[in-house]
């Protein structure tokens, strides 16, 4: 009997497509993981390999994204239809994504993913570069976050770079062909310089990983990962581990952020629980340097949040450059990752400076922990996947393309000032007009993340901007902020300025005793080595200075600072 039920939605569907909920609230036939892949030139071969060693009841579902030409007639259907013995559909409008079922994206379409359900669009002509593995990937991370898997397979071009990105950002699992097994390796590569691929392996052997992926992550969701992480003296193992090396103090961050980003280390490497980790994670490098990245994990892009983005530039940018007429500007992006906000904050600018016709001196300071992040800010080239973010005009005016990558215009990166920075020990910059500081303190402990606002308060001129990301507030200062735009998180200093309580951040744990502290070199300015040791000794200073020499401050004659190193 086909029975009606109801779904989310309210609307009646057989049941055969809409489920039965299980005990859990999740429909019997919903999938584990939804796993997204991404295929251009030469992905054929790659995707036959992935299906052909693939198990058919795998409680997972397979969305297959490539490149098509708009009159490219696919057997594809019919083709995996003889590698697999899973159904094997065309992707429809509205359709909800089972497990157990391999949907393909048809030609002249663009697909996303909703509340667990396929979204098809035309693709519409003479709007710049369309990538369809991007679109797909970073809706499918917001839709299913942790339930998402991005697989990178041959192609060309950089497509799934931004996707990429996304499923990480949202705690979802990335697996990427190995470049010497692609018949063409560009697509892998571009994935694969991000440094978040979890698993970077052949079409042939990417099946037992994500099985096995797959079924250690439910058992660990059944076992709560939050009790496999019980152990505060190992949690506090793996942050000096992480400290040692990185140089980083990590038990600033929020304890849920900890939990999660180890839990899933510890499933990517099958260890059985926070004990066996931390074996492995003492004994490898390598280990310590994925996880820092996962922690340190910045994912943006230009324009983030367009509505955002227009509000500053209709009104608070042309405010700002009004009321400043005869000095510089001073923004601060903290947290800037790659660059890619500084540089739209940059570009934002320069158009409201032409809507005005007016000129003003305007100097971006972009800060991250990352140093591998703003060395490549700094550069500012970027894959061609940037298009999707930006207008034909925006690209044409501020970009110049060189094979398949884009680097923003000269006169745009002379705006900007990159540097490595700690947020939370280093001096906050001063005198600065606007603060931009996006899904940044939601990562923090609440004591820290007041700290962080009252540096950002001591920071700002007199009615200067604060613009946050989704979600964050400056309720706790709330006599510090008056609230500007409660939508797009835009606020204004108001209120006195007070420096933050105490000279420095407190501990984590304020019962602790302060690790990971730096033990003081004394001076070597009395030795008197001889000349035949002079050499030896020039060479010995140089080297403790670059691991020990203390915080220095430049400043201008008005005492502003102008560089922290």
């Amino acid at each position: 009997m086909n029975r009606k039920i109801t779904d989310e939605t309210g609307s009646g569907r057989p049941a055969s497509e809409v489920g039965v909920p299980d005990e859990s609230g999740r429909a019997t036939d919903s999938p584990a993981f939804y796993v997204g892949i991404g295929a251009s030139a030469g992905g054929l071969e790659a995707i036959d390999a992935f299906f052909r060693n693939l198990p058919a009841d795998t409680g997972l579902a397979f969305i297959v994204i490539q490149h098509l030409s708009p009159d490219y007639k696919s057997l594809m259907i019919e083709l995996l239809s003889n590698k697999t013995t899973m159904q094997v559909h065309r992707a429809e409008e509205g359709v909800r994504v089972k497990a157990n079922r391999v949907y393909l994206i048809p030609p002249k379409k663009v697909l996303t993913i909703g509340e667990g359900r396929l979204q098809l669009k035309e693709k519409k002509a003479g709007r710049g570069l369309q990538l369809p593995i991007d679109i797909f990937f970073r809706s499918l991370a917001r839709d299913q976050g942790e339930r998402a898997v991005a697989v990178i397979l041959s192609g060309t071009g950089s497509d799934g770079v931004r996707g990429v990105r996304a499923v990480k950002e949202h705690g979802g699992m990335v697996m990427v062909q190995a470049a010497d097994t692609a018949r063409f390796d560009g697509m892998p590569r571009a994935a694969l310089s991000t440094g978040l691929a979890d698993f970077v392996l052949s079409p042939e052997d990417m099946p037992e990983r994500l099985t096995g992926f797959a079924a250690d992550t439910e058992a660990n969701r059944a076992a709560d990962s939050e009790k496999r992480l019980q152990n505060p003296d190992h949690m506090a193992a793996i942050l000096s581990a992480l400290n040692q090396q990185t140089g980083i103090d990590f038990s600033f961050y929020e304890p849920n952020t900890l939990v999660h980003r180890v839990s899933r280390r510890m499933t990517v490497n099958r260890s059985r629980d926070i004990e066996a980790y931390l074996r492995f994670l003492l004994n490898d490098s390598k280990e310590i340097a994925v996880l820092y990245r996962e922690l340190l994990i910045g994912v943006t892009s230009f324009f983030r949040d367009p509505a955002a983005m227009g509000r500053l530039q209709d009104r608070h940018l042309p405010d700002l450059l009004k009321k400043h007429e005869k000095q510089e500007l001073r923004f601060w992006v903290a947290g800037c990752a790659t660059g890619e906000e500084a540089y739209t904050l940059a570009i934002l600018t320069r158009e409201a400076m032409d809507a005005l016709d007016i000129r003003r001196e305007v100097k971006i300071f972009a800060t991250d922990l990352d140093s591998e992040a703003v060395t490549s800010a700094g550069d500012g080239w970027y894959p061609e996947s940037i298009a999707a973010d930006l207008t034909p005009e925006l690209l044409g005016r501020y970009f110049t393309r060189k094979a398949d990558h884009y680097r923003i215009a000269r006169r745009i990166r002379d705006m900007v000032v990159f540097a490595r920075h700690n947020l939370i020990t280093d001096p906050p910059f001063t005198h600065i007009d606007m603060i931009s500081c996006r899904n940044l303190l939601t990562c923090l402990r609440p004591n820290i993340r007041r700290k962080m606002l009252e540096k950002f308060r001591l920071s700002l001129h007199p009615r200067g901007i604060l613009f946050l990301g989704a979600g964050e507030s400056t309720a706790e200062m709330a006599d510090s902020f008056e609230v500007l735009d409660r939508t797009h998180r835009i606020y204004r200093a108001a209120g006195e300025a007070r420096p933050p309580a105490g000279d420095e951040i407190p501990s984590a744990d304020p019962g602790a005793r302060e690790p990971y502290r730096p033990i003081p070199v004394r001076s070597l300015r009395d030795c008197r080595p001889g000349n035949e040791d002079a050499e030896l000794t020039d060479r010995y200073m140089t080297l403790l200075n670059r691991h020990f020499i203390p915080l220095s401050v430049i400043v201008n004659t008005r005492m502003e600072i102008v560089h922290i190193h």
